[in-house]
């Protein structure tokens, strides 16, 4: 008893003690979560801290993995890429280039020992190329050093658009490509010379008009001579896509051998021995697209490329695997597969995988060569976008909904990071999930698309609305990170994506559907997506604005010639009245295969440009219009017209033009100043109140 009594002050102070220990140790974590870094809503100017990881090359020992890292440079109003070079097992990463000069296109030489880019930084001396030439420097780093001074060859002024080093590394294969206009003399702006063309196909956008002599050719230079020869004894063809077989006895590539090349997408694959002066032999007939990114067998006996949809289906043709021998034997794997594929290649016990685009998502998959079926070689929830391979090994690039797109080693049907450029920059932001959705429009036909709610969205919560529609048509929306949903998402806008008929991923006659009848099957799409929307509780019908670019911008010119619902739009490079856009953009072969020539189909240009013909009837949606003047693509008088109708109708409207740019952006001021432009449109019809403070901090 003594005992007791003399152990109980202990025991209380014990008591005491751990009920401070818990209550110190809750405070403790309490001030741990304190002090954790709290998560921030993505911003404008993160677009440019996003770092653009690609131009994966492997060693021909598969140990060390390059690749070029761009970003976007607000304060000097361009994108700058260097190259930078990581070992496999991810022990060493090494930046390679620098200074203001880009550099891309990268590869290992034959031996591993150097490698090698194109850029179009001066040369050593006044009288070196100018434009873009292979430059070569050590692995284990250096200065790099010109390799190639290519300048006039034939009596043409030539640039070097793409090269292949031999596997004996004793010489280069280059396209080359006839310069539109010649170099300027030095501290002498170049004169402007006139544009004569008697071509069939004659503008393309960033390439301009095109001129009669301006088709790449493949030539090869003897890094000894520094002499340039042309392979083959072809003229006034294209010749793309050049690979040399494993054992450096062939070249593969790509042409269309038609009279008019211009008049038809009938490419063939090709093989040429590597000797200068060499003819050609043609080893595919079907009358489509024979191609894509070839790729040699291990053995150097058969070649994968894809084959396409005949020519009527031009913009919704679907790839499909196909190998030929040889000795032009053609032969089909996976003939059940109805996706489209790329980027085929070849493991060294003979197998072959190619990508698939599946629905709204990109996976590898090996295919049968004898038989039907296919194999997922990996199973994740995002978008393989490219795939190497070399020394046993393979590097994917990967993107899912939270991650820009990366390099991974893919071992072992799993991926390990290898570069992690945008690693901190996602640690600190507040990302939202982007979800399937799947719904039937009024004909019965089953529609998939994306959904992705603003950050602190509350189940029953109707929000303000963005439908933002892709262009293409063949193309999908996909779980890859999207700066601008994640962006909406913090604006409070929720963000829908819409598969609609025309889309790639749903097999061939999915996207052949729509062919000659544009804006009919896409809408009713597109209009179920809406109404699911509204179904599902997240789309507040009376705050909905349609939005899109490139075909994306055509189809919200039928939307709001269809859909009332819409309080504002924005339609960029897009047009309404397809009639008068024959023979001013470049789609002169879908014209002509698909609709037809305009004297011979006149209902159906009319049946097609109802947003135009019927504008004043049908629209009264305010809507801003948008585009580049160099656009040849979708030429900025798509929505020249469109402006200008809804001006005479009395139509709020409003157009923007960015000087110079062409329908893909690169000036990153303008790319900032759309984003901006897009959500004051947004704003001022959905969340007025947001917009009059936007407008007041101003």
């Amino acid at each position: 008893m003594r005992a007791d009594v003399t152990l109980l002050p202990m025991l209380l102070f014990l008591r005491k003690l751990a009920a401070c220990v818990a209550v110190c140790s809750a405070g403790l974590v309490f001030s741990f979560a304190q002090d954790a870094p709290k998560k921030r809503a993505i911003t404008l100017e993160d677009v440019g801290k996003l770092e653009r990881v690609g131009g994966a090359a492997l060693s021909p020992d598969g140990e060390w993995l390059l690749y070029s890292v761009s970003k976007t440079d607000f304060k000097e109003d361009k994108n700058e890429s260097h190259l930078w070079m990581v070992k496999w097992d991810g022990s060493e990463r090494i930046q390679l280039t620098y200074g203001k000069e880009g550099a891309g296109n990268a590869k290992f030489s034959a031996d591993g020992k150097y490698i090698s880019f194109l850029s179009s930084r001066p040369g050593p001396t006044a009288t070196s190329a100018k434009g873009s030439q292979v430059w070569v420097m050590d692995r284990r780093g250096g200065e790099p050093q010109q390799l190639t001074d290519v300048k006039s060859v034939d009596g043409k002024d030539m640039e070097i658009s793409g090269y292949v080093w031999a596997p004996d590394g004793k010489k280069l294969l280059l396209t080359l490509h006839p310069k539109s206009e010649p170099d300027a003399e030095e501290g002498k702006p170049a004169k402007p010379q006139p544009i004569v063309v008697d071509r069939y196909h004659f503008k393309e956008d960033v390439e301009g008009y095109i001129h009669n002599d301006q088709w790449d050719a493949l030539y090869l230079w003897d890094l000894t001579t520094k002499k340039a020869e042309k392979l083959t004894t072809d003229k006034n063809v294209n010749e793309e896509g050049a690979v040399f077989s494993p054992d450096g006895q062939w070249i593969a590539y790509v042409s269309n051998h038609d009279a008019d090349p211009d008049r038809s997408t009938n490419t063939d694959v090709f093989v040429v021995a590597p000797k200068a002066g060499s003819a050609a032999k043609k080893l595919t007939d079907w009358k489509g697209p024979d191609g894509g990114r070839i790729a040699w067998s291990p053995d150097s006996k058969s070649i994968a490329f894809q084959e396409g949809a005949e020519l009527k289906l031009l913009e919704y043709s679907q790839s499909k695997p196909a190998v030929v021998t040889l000795d032009g034997k053609v032969s089909y794997p996976a003939t059940k597969l109805d996706r489209a594929v790329s980027a085929p290649r070849w493991a060294a016990d003979g197998t072959l995988s190619y990508l698939v685009n599946d629905d709204r998502y990109e996976y590898p998959a090996q295919v049968e060569l004898d038989g039907p079926g296919t194999k997922k070689l990996l199973d994740v929830k995002g978008v393989v976008t490219g795939w190497e391979t070399a020394g046993g090994h393979t590097v994917v690039s990967y993107t899912d909904d939270a991650t820009p797109t990366e390099l991974y080693a893919f071992e072992n049907g799993a991926l390990r990071k290898l570069t992690h450029n945008n690693e901190a920059l996602m640690a600190e932001l507040n990302l939202v999930p982007t979800e399937d959705i799947e719904f039937k429009a009024s004909d019965g036909n089953d529609a998939h698309g994306l959904i992705t709610k603003p950050a602190d969205w509350k189940a029953g919560t109707a929000v303000p609305m963005i439908l933002f529609i892709h262009g293409g048509p063949n193309g999908q929306d996909a779980h890859s990170f999207d700066f601008q949903r994640q962006w909406l998402a913090t604006k409070g806008y929720a963000e829908l994506n819409v598969n609609y008929r025309g889309s790639s991923g749903r097999g061939q006659a999915y996207s052949a559907a729509i062919s000659a009848d544009w804006g009919n099957k896409e809408v009713l799409d597109i209009k179920a997506g809406v109404d699911k929307a509204i179904a599902l509780g997240v789309a507040d019908p009376k705050k909905m604005c349609v939005t899109g670019w490139s075909y994306g911008g055509i189809l919200t010119d039928y939307m709001i010639a269809s859909d009332t619902r819409f309080q504002c739009a924005i339609s960029g490079a897009g047009t309404a009245f397809a009639l008068s856009f024959y023979g001013v953009d470049q789609y002169i072969l879908q014209y002509d295969n698909e609709i037809g020539k305009p004297w011979e189909n006149l209902k159906l240009y009319e049946k097609i440009s109802y947003p135009f013909l019927e504008a004043g009837k049908r629209i009264h949606t305010p809507t801003m219009f948008m585009g580049g003047t160099s656009d040849m693509n979708v030429p900025l008088l798509g929505g020249e017209q469109m402006y200008q109708t809804l001006k005479s109708l009395g139509v709020p409207t409003e157009l923007v033009v960015y000087p110079g740019q062409f329908h893909g952006f690169t000036k990153p001021s303008f790319i900032k100043d759309r984003y901006e432009r897009w959500l004051g449109w947004w704003d001022k019809y959905l969340q007025p109140d947001k917009a009059s403070a936007a407008d007041r901090k101003k």
